[in-house]
């Protein structure tokens, strides 16, 4: 992934390497992996684009709703999310700027979807959270910060639309400061917004960035400049001097290190539409957020300077490529040096697997890579071999940690329109259950298929890409069960006999793994009363590895 300026037609910027790439001392330092994270339509999207555009990974970012020239969004490949413009599934881009290699991971908006947003979340050290200026924290912006503070995930704020009309920005601080309980840090300022918007200010660099009527940026040094007091005029200025020493003097300064350690959020405002602050944005990146953070394994924290090479599945997608019917696994690395065609430890299978052919992303484009450190994201071709929470390692016996299942909160019984096409539903299924976007169950007795998601738009994607995918026109109908527990006992006869006494209820996952299916709350409540020996999980940890006994 060094050779990424070369692969992808990127080049350093002329004045060369930026101090944060300079003061690395090993590559994998030189490695920034985050996460996009926001509630629906607050602009994550257009600012995926926008930073793939600051970094020379495309040349033409077009509009998530653009008419003219047919263009969609960079980031969203799927038929359902150009048609519907919304991000349904995660997306992973590299891209090299100023020698920093960045690892943009584009997660779903969409709550029915934060199943897949969670395990993404679980491969980037730290996250930028996307607020719409005229709607403040939203109810999916605050589950996925949630997200973040669990794993101590550092997050820079960026407030967008502010050329639009919206709250202000004092409001939108203080919101963040009490909701969240985070201290803030205002980095970037908006002079003015919707049709008095002029531009935005670096409260840390002290400059001014112009919204010229070219919609290119000029710039002004210090809010003394005589250019800046013409550039706004007298009014809007001695407004704008006002709330920008506020802004500085009214709340914490930045802190490197409180926003490492998740406490304290800096804030940029800008408009990714526009383009305004995204450089410094990804400025921003560069410079203070962490490289590769250590991660969890049961046999404790492996640290990205650890020598032997090591990686988790995090993702899989099927049929990004339609005409390839590929299916590519989404590993985030650990630790070590990877090079192309090495043999790494399939721990779950136990069996070593040759990594011959691993890519990197930027937007629909895929291409070879050669290498990569601790932090780099990278996709790996195969038939079925690997599944989401596997670990790949160099000789060494561990598993990775940390990549939820959560039990459905809506099931449904999945029907065939065609009974000839029962061999293409079920690979369907059984692929997209193992992508995480739905979860499958077989029951004990009986030959029907049960589907469980979040929300009801995952039937409807289920649905779509089961149809265009697979072939296979299929609908859904509702069950008498509600509720979905995992089901596990440390007393073997209590739990075979359990199983024997409930088959009706007892069905098992893509794994095997057996989970009791009840009508409602109460149910599980008189059953749990019932059997103390038996524990009913909601969630359950993916540790590449199968139940016992399938």
């Amino acid at each position: 992934m060094d050779r990424l300026a070369e692969e992808v037609g990127t080049r350093s910027q002329a004045n060369g390497a930026s101090p944060a790439a300079k003061a690395a001392q090993r590559p994998y330092e030189t490695r920034r992996t985050f996460a996009i994270i926001s509630h629906p339509d607050a602009g994550k999207t257009t600012l995926t684009e926008k930073l793939l555009l600051s970094g020379g990974a495309i040349e033409m970012a077009g509009a998530v709703r653009s008419k003219g020239n047919g263009r969609r969004a960079k980031s969203d490949w799927m038929d359902i999310e150009k048609n519907r413009g919304i991000s349904v599934t995660s997306s992973v881009m590299t891209f090299e700027k100023e020698g920093i290699n960045f690892n943009l991971l584009d997660t779903p908006g969409h709550s029915d979807f934060s199943e897949d947003t969670y395990r993404t979340l679980t491969a980037v050290d730290s996250a930028i959270m996307v607020i719409d200026a005229a709607k403040g924290i939203e109810a999916q912006t605050r589950k996925l910060f949630e997200i973040c503070r669990l794993r101590d995930i550092p997050i820079i704020t960026f407030v967008n639309k502010v050329d639009r009309e919206g709250r202000d920005p004092f409001e939108l601080l203080d919101e963040i400061e009490e909701q969240l309980a985070l201290s803030v840090a205002p980095m970037i300022w908006p002079v003015g917004q919707g049709g008095l918007f002029k531009g935005c200010y670096d409260l840390v660099k002290n400059d001014f960035l112009f919204a010229g009527l070219d919609k290119t940026e000029h710039y002004a040094g210090g809010l003394d400049d005589p250019a800046l007091q013409a550039a706004l005029g007298a009014d809007a200025y001695a407004g704008f001097r006002d709330a920008a020493e506020l802004a500085s003097e009214g709340y914490a300064d930045f802190d490197p290190a409180a926003y490492r350690q998740g406490h304290l959020t800096p804030v940029v405002f800008g408009s990714a539409l526009q383009n305004f602050a995204v450089d410094r944005l990804m400025d921003f990146i560069a410079e203070h957020a962490p490289g590769p953070r250590p991660q969890p394994s049961d046999k404790g924290p492996v640290d990205p300077s650890t020598d032997k090479v090591s990686g988790f599945v995090f993702k899989v997608q099927a049929n990004m490529d339609p005409k390839h019917r590929d299916r590519v696994a989404f590993v985030r690395f650990c630790s070590g040096h990877f090079k192309r065609g090495m043999k790494l430890d399939h721990v779950r299978s136990g069996k070593p697997i040759a990594v011959s052919n691993p890519i990197y992303f930027v937007a629909q484009e895929r291409a070879l890579t050669e290498e990569a450190y601790a932090g780099d994201v990278i996709g790996i071709p195969n038939h079925g071999t690997l599944q989401v929470g596997d670990t790949l390692t160099e000789g060494e016996n561990f598993r990775f940690t940390g990549l939820p299942a959560f039990a459905p909160e809506v099931l449904r019984r999945v029907r065939l329109e065609d009974s000839m096409k029962m061999k293409q539903m079920r690979r369907g299924l059984e692929d997209l259950a193992q992508e995480g976007l739905v979860q499958v169950f077989r029951p004990t007795i009986g030959s029907d298929w049960i589907v469980g998601v979040v929300g009801p738009l995952q039937l409807d994607v289920l649905a779509s890409r089961i149809s265009g995918e697979y072939k296979a026109d299929v609908s859904f109908e509702p069950v008498q069960f509600n509720v979905a527990r995992w089901i596990r006992s440390d007393n073997e006869p209590a739990m075979k006999e359990f199983i024997r006494q409930n088959t009706m209820n007892v069905v098992r996952d893509r794994d095997g793994w057996p989970v009791y299916l009840c009508r409602d709350d109460w149910d599980l409540r008189y059953i749990m009363s019932r059997n103390k020996d038996i524990v009913f999980d909601a969630t359950r940890e993916i540790v590449g590895q199968q139940a016992a006994g399938k």
